[in-house]
């Protein structure tokens, strides 16, 4: 039975939010703590399995109420916010949704962040509440107050039960800040509204037909889920899960084919959103021919467009499986996702990212410095803005200038053609160059950095460093000093020093493309050797 009073229709209208007309739904919920209703509809059904551990419907509602119970008895309220830093775990879940219970605002930290990443974020954030768990708390800045990360998934249903934020709460109030790696310096803190959220929620189920009025209670699917829940990706799929009834199986520790292949076949996964590196490795993996994997339906692909060469080796390499492989285009500034593709569309139109969501708007902005212009993006899943940071990247007509380029066909399908940002995508997380030069030139020795990405067979981009060094630094130690200011997925991997300066084009800057194109076809070479 639902409890939550939202309605959720399919009638779009226009409304006017903080001076812009955004197409939206007329009929919708209104902050993410009504969703906490949808667990009493599904009961007794697992919903999140890792390792050992299986928790219910029933005992997530169970383990948020006593949470969320403690955290109002510390003092915590509506609007404060909360640092959560960890890895996917049935605790980062129940944290992330006893905070919602009281109307509290969850920071998603990244657990692969340095203690100069954790030290400025914090500095910034003005926290209420650290949540850590062990790993996470061991990189945290000497004298931060830390709470209880451990939830009781056990827990015994109380009588009074601490009830969640109600329908009449302001939907742009902000639901919870995710980090995203700029084009210059360190991670910014996007704020996301309700709105934002279920905006972007509402339209995924209205296109695939599983508002929760379309859907019954023998409905679910089993997902595996092996993306960072700090992720934007991460909230999209935790939100989706607990409003359609899904169970979500996630590995026990860092990704590990054989350990997919084995729960795909065990719980009968029925869909897997993955980035391309992940589906790699279980395609190369030998045990892929002596799993049962015909359960798998869907495989969602982020973070590249998905090809015709893709889809063939999905055909050939997952025997007696077809499963359509969906995709889509958006950024975090965008609440996760502005376009969608069936996967009848990744099949007819290979390479293409879709079609706008339903109330999502595309422009191609024509700049002159390419062939193709940039995609801008209008959608009341959108941003509210970047915490503590004046600039934006929204102009005064609503327009989000994502910096990406692409083209719009005559179908109204978008193509992703370049990227006029300067970021690296190594194994779907994203690293800005800027920010590895800075951290470089924090280190004695070091005269000038260009930091650039080169391709890479599994990840898809590795970050490379072309560096002029002074007194016989070695690239060792350069990673050594690098260790605690950056992400590790963000310290390069290849390195070219020297002690000469680096070139320059003829406005007098570094020429970083000229090196990238150089340290690509040396690479190619390299390779072309060894086969």
């Amino acid at each position: 039975m639902i409890t939550t009073t939202a309605v959720w229709g399919d009638e779009i209208g226009v409304e006017e939010v903080r001076g812009t007309a955004f197409h939206t739904y007329k009929d919708r919920p209104r902050t993410i703590g009504s969703l906490l209703a949808f667990a009493d509809r599904w009961g007794e059904r697992p919903h999140i399995a890792q390792g050992e551990q299986v928790v219910t419907f029933a005992g997530l509602r169970n383990a948020v109420t006593a949470k969320a119970a403690q955290l109002a008895g510390a003092g915590l309220g509506r609007g404060d916010r909360v640092l959560l830093l960890g890895w996917n775990s049935p605790e980062w879940i129940t944290n992330f949704w006893a905070c919602a219970a009281v109307g509290a605002v969850p920071v998603l930290a990244n657990a692969w962040w340095g203690k100069a990443e954790l030290a400025d974020s914090i500095a910034l954030l003005d926290l209420k509440l650290v949540l850590a768990d062990a790993r996470g708390a061991a990189n945290l800045p000497a004298g931060t107050t830390v709470g209880r990360w451990e939830c009781d998934t056990q827990a015994e249903p109380v009588l009074r039960p601490v009830p969640a934020v109600g329908e009449q709460e302001d939907e742009d109030a902000p639901a919870v800040i995710v980090f995203t790696s700029g084009t210059s310096g360190r991670p910014k803190g996007v704020v996301l509204s309700h709105r934002s959220l279920l905006a972007g929620l509402h339209m995924l189920l209205h296109i695939t037909r599983r508002l929760p009025q379309q859907i019954d209670e023998s409905t679910g699917d089993a997902g595996l889920h092996t993306g960072p829940m700090f992720h934007i990706g991460g909230v999209q799929t935790l939100i989706r899960a607990i409003t359609v009834g899904d169970t979500l199986v996630m590995p026990a520790g860092r990704f590990d084919p054989e350990e997919a292949l084995r729960l795909i076949e065990e719980w009968g996964i029925t869909r897997w959103s993955a980035v391309p590196t992940m589906v790699s490795r279980v395609l190369e993996h030998p045990d892929v021919h002596r799993r049962d994997l015909t359960s798998l339906r869907s495989l969602t692909v982020g973070g590249a467009p998905v090809h015709g060469e893709f889809l063939d080796r999905l055909r050939t390499g997952l025997p007696g499986v077809a499963p359509r492989v969906p995709t889509g285009y958006g950024l975090t500034e965008n609440g996760g996702q502005a376009t969608a593709a069936s996967g009848r569309d990744t099949t007819e139109h290979p390479g293409t990212s879709g079609r706008a969501l339903p109330c999502v708007e595309l422009r191609i902005l024509e700049t002159g410095d390419h062939e193709d212009g940039e995609i801008l993006v209008r959608s009341p899943t959108q941003m509210t803005g970047y915490f503590g940071v004046d600039e934006t990247p929204i102009d005064d007509e609503g327009w989000l200038h994502t910096g990406d380029l692409g083209r719009i066909d005559d179908a109204g399908y978008l193509w992703i053609t370049g990227r006029a940002k300067d970021m690296i995508i190594r194994g779907g997380e994203n690293i800005a160059p800027a920010a590895v030069e800075e951290a470089l030139a924090g280190i004695p020795g070091v005269v000038e950095s260009a930091v650039f990405g080169v391709p890479h067979p599994d990840l898809g981009e590795e970050v490379m460093a072309a560096v002029v060094v002074e007194n016989g630094l070695t690239a060792e130690r350069l990673r050594e000093e690098l260790r605690p200011r950056l992400a590790s997925f963000a310290v390069p991997s290849r390195w070219h020093l020297q002690p000469e300066p680096l070139p320059t084009n003829h406005s007098g800057k570094i020429d970083k493309k000229g090196l990238a194109a150089q340290a690509r076809a040396d690479l190619a070479l390299q390779a072309g050797e060894r086969a």
